[in-house]
């Protein structure tokens, strides 16, 4: 059923791209988006763990680096009967983690040395399994496509106001208003999109990550451990991938709001506990 949602969200964003890049640039614009958005749908999808690991600095982790985690990925692997991912380690004081990869097959883990540091056994057994679960349910790919492509929309949505900054939009009039609200909707749009998709894995991922750690206390009580180190130490990232993490890494989620890529920790927690 996810590959369907892939395929969706990949032809349904390709002509997101196109349109607005035709909005922006008239018929050389439209071109350019299609050939952009062809690129980025292949790259994304062949490569899209290699990009994000990149994009965060990751480092592969064998198991003499870190031995418990090693054994609880391997463990909890086998009790969500996928294989074992690949782990990887981003140096960064903040607790926070993400999968990546475009089938379980070549799933990837990766974790904040943050995250290893402060958290309790049965917290980093939550972490893991909602990690897991992501793979299992072949989300990560849908996640990363809407990272890429979203990312996609903003920078032709800067470069529509560069070319127009510089006087070089085309026609005036209602052709002129046409290329601003593209301009304007185009980021908003990329947002929705991250939004959307981010908020419902969420939920799908803590509920799933429960039943594999077999303890949704331990992710409940995870959450909350990891809102009070996104508060207290920032990371950065770039904003297009903020929503692959299990935690928004880029603000703590107090205020709740329409276009936030993350269910509010509180809502999180409650689902989880009501099923202890």
């Amino acid at each position: 059923m996810n590959s369907f949602k892939t395929l969706l969200l990949m032809v349904f964003l390709t002509v997101l791209v196109v349109t607005i890049g035709g909005a922006i640039g008239g018929e050389s614009g439209l071109y350019i988006a299609f050939i952009f958005a062809f690129i980025m749908n292949i790259g994304s999808y062949w490569f899209s763990d290699k990009i994000v690991l990149r994009m965060m600095k990751a480092r592969p982790l064998k198991k003499e680096d870190a031995p418990e985690l090693y054994n609880i990925t391997r463990t909890l692997a086998k009790r969500a009967n996928i294989p074992m991912p690949r782990l990887f380690m981003v140096d960064n004081s903040q607790p926070n983690a993400f999968a990546t990869g475009r089938n379980p097959a070549n799933g990837v883990v990766a974790v904040t040395s943050g995250l290893v540091r402060i958290m309790k056994r049965d917290e980093l057994e939550g972490v893991i399994a909602h990690e897991l679960a992501h793979i299992k349910n072949r989300d990560i790919l849908i996640s990363t496509i809407a990272a890429v492509l979203a990312g996609a929309l903003t920078m032709i949505a800067r470069m529509g106001m560069y070319r127009n900054m510089f006087g070089r939009g085309r026609g005036g009039g209602a052709q002129a208003l046409i290329q601003i609200l593209a301009i304007i909707l185009a980021p908003l749009a990329a947002l929705i999109i991250r939004s959307t998709i981010s908020r419902t894995r969420e939920y799908q991922a803590d509920k799933a990550g429960a039943e594999i750690s077999g303890n949704p206390d331990g992710l409940a009580s995870a959450l909350l451990t990891l809102e009070r180190g996104v508060s207290r130490t920032p990371m950065q990232v770039n904003e297009a991938s903020s929503h692959m993490f299990i935690i928004n890494p880029l603000a703590s989620e107090k205020i709740a709001n329409l276009f936030s890529t993350h269910p509010p920790i509180k809502d999180r927690v409650k689902k989880l506990r009501s099923k202890v």
